[in-house]
């Protein structure tokens, strides 16, 4: 007669196991030798092989368990790197798009700057072209009173050294302050050549666009004094 298995429960480590076990089922096993004349204790043999079959399951379990555990962490630790790695080129790319805004800021600022320069200078250029043109007409003038001009000039030169100079007072200072005045002193001097190079040449540039109009005047006079001696002839 056929019996279904029966399903008997096990606790192992707070975990409930169903063991099925079919009625009648011998493993095939080869039955243990037993001495003659001693008394056969099946209930301790089947209670040391379940025992057995128990801790082969548990070691089984914690296997699987540490298993899936070393699983679990290596899951997590890809899902951190990738976060991180996420996180660092979101960072890049921040950090990319802001020194971006700063150099277009950079190139603006100093495309106004140019701007601006170019318009101050033109502007200059157009007053001191008009201040000639506007002097040109005093020209003899001045030049009838050379001495009154040499000493205004000087003058002004002499003016110009005195609002510029620096009295030296380092009788008190050490060692370090005198290098640092030394090198305040250096640089001021270079300032100072630097601008006498510009003056010169800006003299230079002034006496030549002088000559220019002054040219252009006598010429313009020439042509409207011939204008006025044809008129005159036809009279």
């Amino acid at each position: 007669q056929h019996r279904s298995p029966k399903k008997m429960p096990l606790h192992c480590n707070n975990f409930l196991l169903f063991v099925f076990i079919r009625p009648g089922f011998v493993p095939g096993l080869a039955p243990p030798k037993i001495p003659d004349g001693e008394k056969v204790d099946f209930d301790d043999i089947h209670r040391k092989r379940m025992e057995k079959d128990l801790t082969e399951l548990q070691t089984l379990i914690e296997v699987h368990f540490e298993n899936r555990k070393k699983e679990e962490d290596e899951l997590i630790l890809l899902t951190d790197r990738i976060e991180k790695r996420r996180s660092e080129r979101a960072e890049q790319m921040k950090i990319r798009a802001e020194r971006e805004r700063e150099r277009q800021a950079k190139l603006a600022e100093e495309k106004a700057r140019k701007e601006d320069e170019e318009a101050k200078k033109k502007a200059d250029e157009d007053a001191r072209k008009k201040m000639i043109l506007s002097n040109l007409s005093f020209t003899g003038y001045k030049q009838a009173q050379p001495g009154t001009k040499r000493q205004t000039e000087r003058e002004k030169k002499r003016k110009i050294l005195n609002d510029r100079r620096k009295e030296l007072n380092i009788d008190h200072l050490k060692e370090e302050k005198l290098r640092e005045k030394a090198k305040e002193l250096w640089d001021w001097l270079r300032q100072l050549e630097g601008e006498k190079f510009d003056l010169q040449d800006q003299h230079t540039r002034q006496k030549y666009e002088i000559t220019v109009l002054r040219n252009r005047v006598s010429d313009h006079q020439k042509v409207s004094k011939g204008s006025r001696s044809k008129r005159g002839l036809r009279k």
